[in-house]
């Protein structure tokens, strides 16, 4: 099996492999999730009910985490119908990119250059792609071709994955995260409230359920 070393398939400036260093040693995740906060951090991408909502769910994952993919393919969409797209919850979603981080880091900055309209379906589409993306192939080419599915010609997913700012506030989203006490994925916040792991949709009801009940 092929394996990478971190950013080595981006061509980067050597502040960005700098910084990439620094986010890969701050990523060193375990399997379970901690504890965390749920008010408002830099870099929020949210959807559904508008920001101050009464009910906010965070997740926290990566879209190399084989949990939040797992959760994705068997238990959003239904959330979605049930919360998101009825304005019921703000959703949002944080970036804490785990092994191979190079792969991770490059798949959320791809999301983020796509746009905040597009950031979700290329995020879902690159955790959808994790067999072909982890299976030992290039994954270069995986991210390219979703990049180009969202818009990005070559020349725009190069430079977005290998721009130094781009990975500096990538890194600065992890911070925050690991300042919050966060340490694995996937991480769900119910309200500033934990849940551990992978929740199913009757888990989450049940948190979401009595937040918008108070």
């Amino acid at each position: 099996m092929r394996t990478t070393k971190p950013f080595s398939f981006m061509a980067m400036s050597r502040r960005a492999a700098i910084t990439g260093a620094a986010l890969a040693a701050m990523a060193t995740l375990a399997a379970c999730s901690g504890a965390g906060g749920s008010t408002a951090a830099e870099g929020d991408i949210g959807i559904g009910a508008p920001e101050g909502a009464k009910v906010t769910v965070v997740e926290y994952a990566s879209v190399t985490c084989g949990a939040c993919a797992a959760w994705q393919a068997s238990t959003y969409e239904a959330f979605k119908a049930k919360y998101i797209t009825t304005n019921k919850i703000r959703f949002v979603f944080r970036e804490l990119p785990t092994g191979p981080v190079d792969v991770a880091a490059a798949g959320f900055l791809t999301a983020r250059c796509a746009g905040e309209d597009k950031y979700f379906d290329v995020v879902h589409e690159i955790m959808a792609s994790q067999p072909e993306l982890l299976g030992g192939g290039n994954p270069r080419t995986v991210l390219l071709r979703i990049a180009n599915a969202a818009g990005l010609n070559e020349e725009q997913f190069t430079q977005c994955v290998s721009d130094p700012d781009n990975i500096a506030a990538l890194e600065t989203r992890v911070r925050q995260a690991t300042e919050a006490g966060i340490s694995g994925t996937p991480t769900f916040l119910v309200n500033g409230e934990r849940i551990v792991g992978a929740p199913t949709l009757e888990a989450l009801s049940t948190a979401i359920d009595a937040e918008l009940a108070k």
